[in-house]
């Protein structure tokens, strides 16, 4: 008896010729019927009330989408950027009954009832808010744009009522990040628009 020496793609092309072979030979001959992908269920729209920017707006959502999404896609306020999209950049904060989150993180769906404030409904009129007047004197912003999820992070941050000395707002502000490096900017103006500047 001989035995010839495989190399390792000889074996493999083998193995799976044989192993084809035996599968159409216990299907009665007949080649495997690959079954059609089904389509994926369609969601249901959820209907979702929010008071936006002081007024009550009514939406259609697909359950999966983020607030950031229909903030920007369905609600056309583009002042709310969109960074990472995973919650690590901060770009896309705001605030939900006064207390800042990630809207990249948040389910629209989940939001009935709720009040949310973008950077859009911050200034009153023409008379901007004092952390925004503070961002353009302070110059706490390059490129721009991070710096409406920098204010509105900020303006939950005035709201927390938390120390705010520059230690203490670089440490509260670290899930804003700035590409550019206007921190030291960033730490005056909200110091300025707090009072304690």
């Amino acid at each position: 008896m001989t035995i010839r020496n495989f190399t390792r793609r000889e074996f493999l092309r083998d193995t799976a010729a044989t192993g084809g072979a035996a599968a159409i030979a216990g299907s009665g001959g007949k080649a495997w019927a690959v079954p059609a992908a089904a389509d994926p269920p369609v969601p249901t729209q959820h209907r979702v009330t929010i008071r936006l920017n002081g007024t009550e707006r009514a939406l259609q959502l697909d359950p999966r989408t983020s607030l950031l999404d229909a903030l920007r896609e369905q609600l056309y306020l583009t002042g709310t950027k969109k960074g990472c999209d995973m919650g690590a950049c901060g770009a896309c904060t705001v605030l939900l009954d006064g207390k800042r989150v990630n809207a990249c993180l948040v389910l629209a769906a989940r939001l009935d009832g709720r009040e949310v404030k973008t950077i859009e409904g911050l200034a009153d009129g023409d008379q901007l808010h004092p952390l925004q007047a503070a961002f353009i004197e302070h110059d706490g912003f390059q490129c721009g744009y991070c710096t409406p999820g920098q204010i509105m992070s900020a303006a939950g941050l005035l709201n927390e009522g938390r120390p705010l000395d520059e230690h203490s707002i670089r440490e509260w502000m670290s899930g804003n990040i700035c590409r550019c490096g206007a921190y030291p900017n960033i730490v005056s103006a909200i110091r300025q628009a707090s009072g304690r500047a």
